[in-house]
């Protein structure tokens, strides 16, 4: 069978070879990881029986953004397409940052997914002889090591080619979409409290919209990010302009169903008595999987086994695709010319062996100051807002500046969907908090250095013509803002708690439609982004060219 390639660097393609389901798998693997094994219990504690309403709300905002995500990657069909987006309509730094992003972003998840993983497992009664998970949940030597392990298979996994990947997802996906469903349907079934969501000081929601905001930074928009996947592997999608839209919107769909039946089955099936006050503790001491408890209580030792199972399998199918991702972004940022050549080398399976590697390094290198679940999700969750923050204003400036370009899909309504999904993803920065924002400006501002240093060694970057300093000059501002509204806002350690409730809402909302605006009348000119995306386009078609056959009928 003949497949075909899509575009490549140096040596062999990347294949064109991912069909829908395979996309819709790759999205929807990544939507249910860790987050629904240990994202409902952080959203009770911080709002009680509302944090219902944090999924809901979670749900809101990331659809508006996957609905933005699949416009993109439907009209631009090119691997690492969340650093190409940007770069399209603001240029090489624009596209680097948001690039840097996305790659903190997804470098991380593999690691915080075996974290989970192994935490989880610490419930076992087998597993206390192993010490894998000390008191405070970091991991101990013994933990630490078997994570490393982990990482290890997930990179050799990828290493053998996007086909197997998205095939091997596919089971993972099934079994890790049904485990979820079963809990929900037997918890429910067995023990059911429905006095539980009106118990404890404050009812419903005990800490108000504060805890009902501060919940999604918890765990809550981490268990639901992930959407983007296909639009990541539109470059390896057989038919992209048709697939990956309804593939993303398919995948946010049946994933924020999910989230939210957990988080009702998790406040109903809780002992009334642990909450009869508040929601500080609501399993009870040494609880390591929510769920798990939740199963034995109910009598359920059949189910408890199989959460246990899917303990290893449901963040193994996450941190697995999420290899894949990282190394997909550095490939891109590769091209660029923004990091190094080799990165961009592809092997005879179609893969990009050097960023895998790299992103093996990373992962490995990242469980050492970060060794447990909870001391990575809110940085995670903050890079990720500001990830999918450059994508509708992306897609506006696009819309705009390079109006002849075909959408196979169209986000509806864009005038009003496109600032209102760059406001939620500001809010969703904001609510992380001041300590999480600044810590990845930190980050961010690492990239930035790398970004000169390439720029003083690489005579192609200097002279490329879409290095558009003006184009790219709203994003540190943006950035910067947001950091001081962190600072006199409400949420997270280091916020002074000047702005009143509500007020701070406002300021956010007010501050990102001034940006937003901003950024879009600052896009490159239409002739300097039709450039940039014929460049990719040509390279595409001319290594089509030289891999003549038919697609392939079977894939994903």
């Amino acid at each position: 069978m003949t497949q075909e390639a899509v575009g490549t660097h140096r040596g062999h393609a990347l294949k064109r070879v991912v069909g829908f389901w395979g996309l819709t798998f790759v999205s929807l693997g990544s939507i249910i990881g860790s987050g629904w094994l240990l994202g409902a219990l952080g959203a009770a504690k911080s709002a009680g029986p509302a944090s219902i309403i944090s999924w809901v709300l979670a749900a809101i905002m990331l659809a508006v953004l996957a609905l933005i995500h699949a416009d993109l990657g439907a009209a631009y069909p090119v691997a690492g397409g969340t650093a190409r987006y940007p770069h399209y309509a603001f240029g090489a730094l624009a596209g680097f940052t948001a690039g840097w992003v996305a790659y903190l972003q997804a470098v991380a998840i593999a690691p915080i997914e075996v974290e989970a993983s192994i935490t989880y497992l610490e419930s076992a009664p087998w597993a206390s002889g192993l010490k894998m998970v000390n008191p405070n949940s970091t991991l101990t030597p013994i933990g630490l090591l078997i994570a490393a392990l982990a990482l290890v298979v997930f990179t050799v996994i990828n290493l053998l080619g996007a086909k197997w990947l998205s095939d091997s997802n596919v089971v993972v996906v099934i079994w890790k979409t049904v485990v979820p469903v079963l809990t929900i349907i037997v918890i429910i079934a067995l023990t059911f409290h429905g006095g539980n969501f009106t118990q404890g000081a404050g009812g419903f929601a005990p800490n108000g919209f504060h805890g009902i905001f501060a919940a999604l930074p918890l765990g809550v928009v981490f268990s639901m990010q992930g959407f983007e996947q296909a639009a990541q592997m539109a470059g390896e999608a057989r038919n992209p302009k048709k697939d990956v839209a309804r593939a993303i919107i398919t995948a946010m769909v049946v994933g924020a169903a999910i989230y939210i039946f957990l988080e009702v089955a998790f406040i109903g099936a809780i002992n009334p008595a642990n909450v009869a006050k508040n929601w500080d503790n609501p399993l009870g001491a040494g609880a390591y999987g929510p769920y798990y408890d939740l199963a034995i209580a109910a009598g359920a030792g059949w189910l408890a086994g199989v959460l246990l199972a899917d303990a290893v399998i449901s963040p193994a199918g996450t941190g697995l695709v999420y290899v894949g991702t990282s190394a997909r972004i550095s490939y891109a940022l590769g091209e660029d010319d923004a990091l190094p050549q080799w990165l961009t080398t592809v092997s005879k399976r179609g893969v990009p062996v050097g960023s895998i590697v790299l992103a093996l390094v990373v992962g490995l290198i990242a469980l050492l100051p970060f060794p447990s679940w909870q001391s990575l999700v809110g940085l995670i969750t903050d890079a990720t807002a500001i990830m999918y923050a450059f994508a509708p204003v992306s897609l506006e400036a696009l819309i705009r500046q390079h109006a002849g370009r075909h959408h196979p899909y169209r986000v509806p309504w864009p005038q009003v969907l496109t600032p209102f999904g760059f406001i939620s993803a500001n809010l969703i920065i904001y609510w992380s908090g001041f300590e999480a924002i600044w810590k990845l400006l930190t980050a961010i501002l690492i990239g930035r250095v790398i970004f000169e240093i390439a720029l003083h060694r690489s005579k192609t970057l200097r002279l490329r013509k879409d290095l558009d300093w003006r184009a790219a000059s709203w994003i540190w501002p943006w950035l910067i803002g947001l950091l001081v509204i962190g600072l006199l806002g409400r949420y997270g350690t280091g916020a002074l708690n000047i702005l009143p409730e509500w007020i701070d809402i406002l300021f956010v909302v007010v501050y990102s439609l001034v940006i937003f605006y901003y950024a879009v009348s600052l896009a490159m000119k239409p002739e300097d982004i039709a450039m940039a995306v014929e460049e990719d386009e040509f390279e595409f078609e001319s290594i089509d060219a030289q891999s003549p056959g038919p697609r392939p009928t079977t894939a994903g």
